[in-house]
């Protein structure tokens, strides 16, 4: 009869603590931050005062045209960008599959006003450029009736 050697657990416990930090860091590598991770992510953005118009240009890398939203409410610029992918890999008997869902929302309040009738916004190369006219606020205000 061999005695059992308490150690032995012990050792393949530490095998895997090991296991498990190395593949924790691996997600943390530059090149696959927003890959691994899932959810909702930032948005860093430039918002340039070019004395007659306003232009914003942010950082969308990865997303097609059709999957960004741009709209204007309350002198504030809304940016929201969503997309979703799937990956399958067979090796053998093991098959991997994975599902991934990004988005990424940022509200911009403008230091002035701008004429909402004159925005523009394109998308080149993972850059979404935003134009927009600034006009004089309307210094007459507008009337509210009371009831």
């Amino acid at each position: 009869m061999s005695k059992r050697n308490p150690f032995d657990e012990l050792d393949e416990l530490f095998d895997r603590m090991q296991e498990n930090m190395e593949k924790a860091a691996r997600m943390w590598e530059p090149e696959q931050l927003g890959t691994e991770l899932s959810g909702s992510a930032s948005m860093n953005i430039d918002l340039e005062d070019r004395g007659d118009e306003l232009v914003l240009t942010g950082d969308l890398p990865g997303f097609e045209t059709e999957d960004i939203d741009v709209r204007m409410k309350e002198r504030t610029l809304h940016i929201s960008a969503e997309r979703e992918e799937s990956a399958e890999e067979t090796d053998g008997e093991y098959v991997r599959r994975e599902r991934r869902h990004k988005s990424v929302s940022r509200s911009v309040p403008l230091p002035s006003a701008v004429d909402t009738d004159d925005i523009t916004a394109s998308y080149n190369n993972g850059v979404l450029t935003v134009r927009m006219s600034k006009t004089e606020p309307s210094s007459d205000g507008t009337r509210i009736d009371v009831n």
